[in-house]
């Protein structure tokens, strides 16, 4: 039994614990949101070298090297027969390599039409989350007649072509993908510019530049980057 001394102790040291401030505890971090791994698409006489831009904005932005997937390909094979179909196999191997169950994809150029003919007839309805065209020739160019008598994939760029007729066909921007684009006024490979927009898709414009200069504008790249992440 205490005493009545003990007693005042234990009182005393009772309310100096009550009043001693409380360590504040480490905010846990708040879980990241679901993000899907990019694939790039390069166009025409291209490489996966020209993405360095956007890649290092993305790094920026969070992505991380093992997210970001540049896809490199012959560019002058056709369309629907070939090219559509290896993108379908790369795109699988991305998503067996990250677990994801969707990737997002950005394309410039003649890319856009291979990921599109992938996304509408190849399956990617199911396996694109998010699907992005800088520059693509949607409905055509006629700068492409200059390489079509010996070239397939300009064959497949001219207006009127099979790949265009079949992907202007019904719904341009199929299923649940979400779809944006990006186009110039001042596109000197792309005629005419209003070639790019697509019915359906969040079409944007980005003023007077020239075909490539998609690929390392600033104002662009922050497009593509909301674009992605919502």
């Amino acid at each position: 039994m205490l005493t009545p001394r003990q007693r005042i102790l234990a009182l005393l040291t009772l309310c100096l614990a009550l009043l001693a401030p409380v360590p504040a505890q480490a905010a846990a971090p708040a879980p990241g949101a679901a993000r899907n791994p990019v694939v790039l698409v390069h166009g025409y006489n291209a490489d996966p070298g020209v993405w360095g831009s956007l890649r290092e904005d993305l790094r920026a932005a969070g992505y991380a090297d093992s997210e970001l997937f540049s896809w490199g390909y012959d560019t002058h094979q056709s369309v629907n027969e070939v090219l559509a179909g290896r993108l379908a196999g790369y795109v699988d191997e991305v998503r067996r390599r990250t677990g994801a169950a969707k990737v997002d994809v950005v394309a410039h150029s003649f890319g856009s039409l291979v990921s599109r003919w992938y996304v509408k007839f190849g399956g990617g309805a199911q396996t694109v989350d998010h699907w992005v065209s800088l520059a693509g020739p949607n409905h055509g160019t006629s700068t492409a007649w200059a390489c079509a008598l010996w070239d397939q994939a300009c064959r497949d760029m001219t207006p009127g072509s099979y790949v265009q007729k079949n992907l202007a066909a019904g719904d341009e921007t199929p299923g649940a993908v979400k779809y944006a684009t990006f186009w110039s006024g001042c596109d000197e490979v792309i005629n005419p510019d209003g070639s790019v927009p697509l019915t359906g898709a969040l079409n944007t414009g980005v003023g007077c530049l020239e075909h490539n200069d998609l690929l390392g504008d600033d104002p662009t790249s922050a497009g593509v980057r909301a674009f992605l992440a919502s």
